[in-house]
């Protein structure tokens, strides 16, 4: 196809994509007024070998997983409830928890999913509490040299989680779009073998039209041959 073919199927079709990116772009908007707002808050805990050296530095990169799979857990999440005084089951409050380790900034990550910013907020900061503490805990009982400190890099940050609003109309409207192209070229395939109009003969055969029979010419001819074969 040339690219006047394509400027014609634009021409004549163009209103579908048109309207199928409208619409997939409104229902993502209204699907994502139908969700229920929920916040994150994010904090973060730098842990730091007593001890500053390649191999030792190289450990506590390798124990930093171990640590997440720690504090991930039911226990921490019955600490966190009883401390702040959560009406909450110890699984519910873990399914909003997602911890990960960043190995090469030596960062444990706390994230919080809520409906309340502010509960997520002292859901972050008290587990990340509760880390440190098991921390400090924990290094009484070893060699100082042999220490692995915990401390909390800042307050948490809270923002907005879902819905998120732009994206989803973005994403309708991309998919509004694919879809709408799809539908005319299947049109168009569908009527390529039909001619309707001198430009679509000249199109096909590559010729110019230079006359046609006209539609009532052509109804007179037919009431003509009806009549002989009726006599």
């Amino acid at each position: 196809m040339e690219l006047g073919d394509y400027l014609r199927i634009l021409r004549k079709r163009g209103w579908i994509i048109i309207l199928t990116t409208l619409l997939t772009a409104a229902a993502a908007w209204g699907f994502s007024q139908m969700q229920t707002v929920e916040y994150k808050s994010t904090i973060s805990v730098f842990v730091r070998p007593e001890r500053i050296d390649n191999g030792t530095l190289l450990a506590t990169k390798q124990i930093l997983r171990g640590f997440v799979r720690y504090i991930d857990s039911l226990n921490f999440a019955q600490r966190v409830i009883n401390t702040i005084g959560l009406d909450m089951k110890p699984d519910t409050l873990k399914g909003k928890v997602t911890i990960a380790s960043k190995d090469e900034d030596y960062i444990i990550q706390i994230d919080v999913v809520d409906t309340d910013p502010a509960q997520s907020e002292r859901v972050a900061l008290e587990w990340a509490n509760q880390f440190v503490q098991w921390r400090d805990q924990d290094n009484l009982k070893q060699r100082k040299e042999d220490r692995v400190d915990a401390n909390i890099v800042q307050n948490p940050t809270t923002s907005k989680f879902r819905p998120q609003t732009t994206l989803n109309v973005v994403a309708g409207a991309i998919i509004g779009f694919l879809l709408g192209v799809v539908i005319v070229f299947f049109l168009e395939a569908i009527e390529s073998n039909i001619l309707r109009a001198p430009d679509d003969v000249e199109r096909v055969l590559g010729t110019t039209v230079i006359g046609a029979i006209p539609a009532a010419g052509a109804e007179a001819a037919r009431s003509r041959k009806k009549r002989l074969a009726n006599e």
